[in-house]
């Protein structure tokens, strides 16, 4: 399929027609998927000397890794004190070492390759309620006091008024050294660095069926790649490849719009700084600039196999309860991508057998972590499995009746805090 109408589908700055796989084939390592986990083990594997093919069921960024935010944040969903109830203080502290290591690995990864995606620096996380600032406050002297960590700071009520524009945050934490960029560019950037490194990727090439352990095979409706080791990287496009893993995460859709290009004016009025937002809501609202002066605004989920009939309407109402003056702003965009959350929304990193691992479940932290995910893989097969192995400790609850119901399941749960976002 060609990929979805976007405003990054339509800003692609390079553009790809790779084979799609027939017969029979050889490698040392055969990965599952061209989003940013798949991309950056094939990368990172093919620089090790590795003979390395990567299935794609559609094309190079196709999924979530090429539709998403674009921030590139440190830290994890799960408060760095209850990570260390879950796997112990050494591990936490690991964990937090390896968020910031992410960051760093896309800025570096951009750096070396001259992958051009409108990178650009800061994140600002807002309080949505006047409760929330309490949490945001701890967190940040959490992070300095506990962790040693100074590149984020408190910023004021009136002072986030003054960046964004509008009085309906409370308060806010600045993450000087987080990014955003344009998705779908750094994703192809990537396969563009992992051809040159000697990476083989096959586009249009569902894989149906695979096998671990001895005599290891992956194959689609075309062909079958015999290979020593397999990397499942699918998130949220699993499907039913493996059941093993498929009860532990949870796709869920989120949408996107973007707005026709705005005055330099107004981009300062509602941006003033540039950097991205997310705010504190439990279904969160999240915005951007992009390189050519449009809003990106990201709102609004839902829970079922189909998008909604008019994403731009679907979202816009988003949007103009915090920018009403925005009513009469062209709607150029609107898109949807279906990510992956598991139930403690931390990333679920497994080996499934001697030669096969997995990483899924970013839970809205995919461009850093997954990033991060695809080195770390790629390091476990060469022998060197430690951070692979402090991810795979987190305890990853299955959810409650796997695949069959999670979803009635998630849709009440999400609802209830839906309505906490709308009256609390």
């Amino acid at each position: 399929m060609p990929y979805v109408e976007s405003y990054y589908s339509a800003t692609a700055n390079q553009q790809f027609d790779l084979p799609k796989l027939e017969g029979e084939q050889q490698a040392d390592i055969c990965i599952i998927g061209a989003g940013f986990t798949g991309l950056s083990a094939a990368l990172h594997l093919a620089q090790m000397g590795y003979s390395v093919s990567v299935l794609e069921a559609e094309k190079v960024g196709w999924g979530a890794s090429g539709r998403n935010g674009g921030q590139v944040a440190p830290g994890h969903n799960m408060d760095h004190d209850e990570l260390i109830k879950k796997v112990g203080k050494p591990m936490a502290d690991s964990l937090w070492d390896m968020s910031i290591e992410s960051v760093n690995l896309v800025k570096e990864l951009i750096a070396k390759h001259q992958i051009d995606c409108d990178l650009k620096a800061g994140i600002l996380h807002v309080a949505a309620k006047a409760r929330h600032e309490k949490h945001i406050k701890e967190s940040i002297d959490y992070k300095r006091d506990v962790l040693g960590y100074d590149s984020v700071e408190y910023v004021t009520k009136p002072e986030v008024e003054a960046m964004l524009g509008t009085d309906r945050y409370f308060g806010g934490e600045y993450a000087k050294d987080a990014a955003h960029l344009h998705p779908l560019n750094y994703a192809l950037g990537l396969a563009k660095a992992a051809i040159d490194a000697g990476a083989n990727i096959y586009e249009n090439s569902r894989v149906v069926d695979y096998k671990g352990g001895s005599n290891a095979f992956v194959k689609t409706d075309s062909g079958i790649i015999k290979a020593k080791y397999i990397l499942l990287a699918c998130n949220g496009y699993l499907g039913k490849l493996e059941s093993k893993i498929a009860g532990k995460i949870m796709p869920i859709n989120n949408f996107i719009i973007a707005t026709e290009p705005l005055s330099e004016e107004l981009c300062r009025k509602i941006n003033r700084d540039d950097v991205a937002v997310a705010d504190s809501k439990f279904v969160i609202n999240y915005f951007k600039l992009s390189g050519d002066n449009r809003l990106l605004w990201g709102g609004g989920e839902n829970y079922t196999t189909k998008f909604p009939s008019d994403i731009p309407n679907f979202v816009r109402k988003y949007m103009l309860e915090f920018y009403p003056d925005l009513a009469d702003v062209k709607i150029d965009y609107g898109w949807g991508g279906t990510l992956a959350i598991t139930l403690n929304r931390m990333p679920y990193f497994n080996r499934l057998e001697d030669n096969v691992f997995a990483a899924q479940g970013y839970s809205g932290h995919g461009v850093a972590l997954a990033t991060l995910g695809g080195k770390i893989m790629a390091q476990a097969v060469s022998g060197s499995a430690e951070k692979f192995d402090v991810f795979a400790s987190v305890p990853t609850p299955t959810f409650p009746g796997g695949t069959l119901l999670r979803f009635p399941g998630l849709v009440a749960g999400m609802l209830y805090y839906s309505m906490r976002d709308r009256f609390f």
